[in-house]
């Protein structure tokens, strides 16, 4: 597996992405990873490596600018990086949008096959890209944020899979299903699996914060990650 460092830019923003893929001499689907509110940190990177192995090329994207970073646990620290996007929600948009543009330009990507999937606020923002009516294929949101913002949708091309934990504190089931009447109202190919016994940040094994309901659980992570591939095969 090769693995490297791409810089890009949103505007003025440098950003580094974190690209991983196995060389075959063939551009490949791709899918754009991204981060917790803690940053592209080395478990957002892990999860493209883990797409590389599926036989696809995985991109981690930043959303928070080269060097910034959070950190495990400090609540406060990563809630003012993740806040300005969750506030506004097209500055969100154009940021994973210069994501997936750098992705597309890549000489490994098959530009014309690209889906998105992320992590808790990473959740947020590939939904955010789905509502934004960008031309990717599907998008997966793992443990992530359903709620919309202020920004107007666009016509959603890409199918959609929710994996979702039953017990999670900061998405109750009133928005799980306000969730699912926004994308049936708007026509979508959607899906949400939703795990019992399983709170927020379920397949990151270092979550162990009950109290603020994030906590790791191996059973549901290994269940997500089998309708992850199930879900690549499907829209590739």
């Amino acid at each position: 597996m090769i693995t490297k460092n791409i810089d890009y830019q949103d505007g003025d923003t440098l950003l580094e992405g974190f690209l991983a893929y196995e060389d075959t001499g063939v551009s490949k689907p791709a899918v754009i990873v991204s981060h917790d509110w803690s940053g592209r940190r080395e478990f957002a990177c892990k999860a493209a490596e883990r797409i590389a192995a599926m036989g696809y090329v995985g991109f981690a994207l930043d959303m928070y600018g080269k060097g910034v970073y959070g950190r495990d646990g400090d609540i406060e620290g990563n809630g003012a990086l993740m806040s300005p996007f969750a506030t506004d929600r097209m500055l969100l948009r154009q940021r994973i949008k210069a994501a997936l543009e750098a992705a597309r330009n890549l000489p490994q990507v098959d530009a014309s096959r690209i889906a998105a999937m992320g992590f808790c606020f990473g959740g947020m923002c590939v939904l955010e890209l789905a509502r934004s009516g960008a031309d990717v294929k599907g998008v997966i949101s793992v443990h992530g944020i359903f709620a919309p913002g202020n920004a107007t949708n666009e016509t959603v091309t890409a199918k959609v899979l929710c994996l979702h934990g039953h017990d999670d504190p900061m998405v109750p089931p009133e928005q799980v299903l306000a969730f699912e009447q926004e994308m049936t109202d708007a026509k979508v190919d959607w899906q949400v699996h939703v795990y019992g016994g399983t709170m927020h940040a379920f397949t990151n094994p270092v979550a162990n914060n009950p109290d603020f309901g994030t906590v790791y659980r191996e059973t549901a992570a290994n269940r997500a990650y089998r309708s992850i591939a199930n879900f690549l095969d499907e829209i590739f």
